[in-house]
């Protein structure tokens, strides 16, 4: 089964219908210790706005995340993939996927977060802030608490691995080398055939992929059959130099 791994986004929509968090709930469900280990921290960090303020590198106009965190275990749920706003989500636009779309990103959507590790796209999640790079007190770096947890979940993944995410989330959940994967980067090709790396257009162009996935949900068995179903649907991707990559082009 393909499996396509997302970044998330620091931008999120507040409020949800769901049930408050529940950590046994989620994919992945033995990620669980890891997972009350960093969201206890988060909720104990925020007892002490100043010092929050500081580890999460918060500006004056930002300190009400800090509320926001404080209620990581009462607030209500969102499913992960409409939490997420931003470039690549709003690319994506996954509450306007008919039903069967949305299940696909549900089966085979998994958001690497710096709170909760890989989450599936139709988890329920709370508002929360926590990037990657965050020093929580109390617990070890991030990479740490998450890289060879996640790496032991992953494990269990089979078929083909699209990890879409940026490389300070890819840090925290490395892909075992027993799990086929191949490695996503977004280029632009200009008039002189030089390919360079994107930033806006990059998380564009992911969001992009995603929803063609989910809505022509191809089966995927290998890396060429990901490059051969994306120039049958007009996006071009390539094999790079890099080992265990491919390009995703954009043309200027």
């Amino acid at each position: 089964m393909t499996t396509i791994l997302l970044p998330p986004s620091e931008t999120k929509r507040a409020g949800g219908s769901d049930a408050p968090l529940n950590l046994d709930g989620l994919s992945l469900s033995v990620l669980a210790p890891q997972r009350e280990a960093v969201v206890a921290s988060v909720v104990a960090l925020s007892a002490d706005p100043e010092r929050a303020a500081k580890a999460l590198k918060l500006s004056p106009r930002q300190r009400g995340e800090i509320d926001v965190n404080a209620a990581l275990r009462e607030s209500a749920g969102m499913p992960a993939v409409d939490r997420y706003t931003g470039v690549l989500f709003d690319a994506l636009d996954a509450a306007s996927l008919a039903p069967a779309a949305r299940s696909w990103l549900g089966e085979h959507v998994l958001i690497q977060t710096a709170l909760l590790g890989p989450v599936g796209a139709l988890d329920a999640i709370p508002a929360y802030r926590l990037a990657a790079g965050a020093s929580v007190p109390g617990l070890p770096p991030l990479k740490r608490v998450w890289a060879e947890a996640v790496r032991g979940a992953f494990v269990g993944l089979s078929g083909l691995v699209v990890d879409l995410r940026s490389e300070a989330y890819a840090a925290l959940g490395p892909i075992p080398d027993t799990v086929a994967s191949v490695y996503v980067r977004v280029v632009s090709q200009g008039p002189d055939g030089a390919a360079r790396a994107l930033n806006h257009f990059n998380k564009r162009s992911k969001g992009l992929l995603v929803r063609l996935l989910a809505e022509e949900r191809p089966a995927l068995a290998d890396v060429d059959a990901l490059i051969g179903w994306a120039a049958r649907a007009g996006v071009e991707m390539r094999p790079s130099h890099r080992v265990g990559e491919i390009e995703l082009v954009v043309v200027d």
